[in-house]
C-alpha cells in the first residue's frame, strides 16, 4: 500500500510549516497559527464535476 499524499500547506493560514497530527490519521497541526486540523476523503460524486458548455458565468 502507498503512502498517502500529505497537504503542501496549512488551509487556515497558507503556512507550510505543517507536521503529522497526534489525533489519528489525517491529522496535521500548524506550526505558524497554531491550529490542528484533519483531512478525510469522503468518495467520488456520482456524476463527476460537468463542464458548462454554454462557455459564460452562471447567472
Amino acid at each position: 500500500m502507498s503512502e498517502r499524499a500529505a497537504p503542501f500547506y496549512c488551509p487556515y493560514c497558507g503556512d507550510e510549516d505543517l507536521r503529522p497530527g497526534e489525533q489519528g490519521h489525517g491529522a496535521w497541526e500548524c506550526g505558524a497559527c497554531n491550529r490542528a486540523f484533519q483531512l478525510k476523503f469522503l468518495g467520488l460524486l456520482a456524476q463527476g464535476l460537468q463542464p458548462n458548455s454554454t462557455g459564460g458565468e452562471p447567472i
